[in-house]
């Protein structure tokens, strides 16, 4: 269990730091983070469910993570590594890690408004400004790393 934990822990380190210093979650992540978290679906260690149960979790976060990037509601990056960490979790622990990644984006919203507040900076940027975007990212990741370790 300790080499899928630290597999799961560098890919989620990985894609914050990119979310962070780039406001981009690159592809090749996402589908690494993918394809690691249905390698360990399919080790006789992982959660008693089957492996078909980890790909349809990352099938249907990946739909419901399409429609919230065409409505503009989330970044396209952020919907594809959601559901890519989703592969990690078969389909009964979806609401693990639902709840997770929003009491983790709570959390970051939190910091984040807090730290551009000391700052000085305006909450909303301009169209271009990057640097004004919430990096969702990390609070996925660290949701996912949350709901894993339970």
């Amino acid at each position: 269990m300790i080499v899928p934990a630290a597999a799961l822990v560098l890919l989620c380190l990985t894609a914050g730091w990119y979310d962070l210093r780039l406001r981009r979650i690159p592809n090749w992540l996402c589908l690494l983070t993918a394809a690691a978290g249905l390698a360990y679906a399919a080790l006789p260690l992982a959660i008693g469910a089957p492996w078909w149960s980890f790909l349809l979790h990352g099938l249907i976060a990946l739909l419901v993570g399409m429609g919230l990037f065409a409505l503009r509601w989330i970044g396209g990056g952020d919907a594809k590594f959601y559901a890519a960490l989703a592969c990690w979790f078969p389909f009964g622990r979806a609401p693990l890690l639902l709840i997770a990644v929003c009491l983790s984006g709570l959390v970051l919203l939190v910091i984040w408004f807090t730290a551009r507040r000391l700052q000085g900076k305006k909450f909303r940027g301009t169209a271009n400004d990057d640097s004004a975007k919430l990096p969702y990212g990390i609070a996925i990741a660290v949701g996912a790393l949350l709901a894993f370790a339970t």
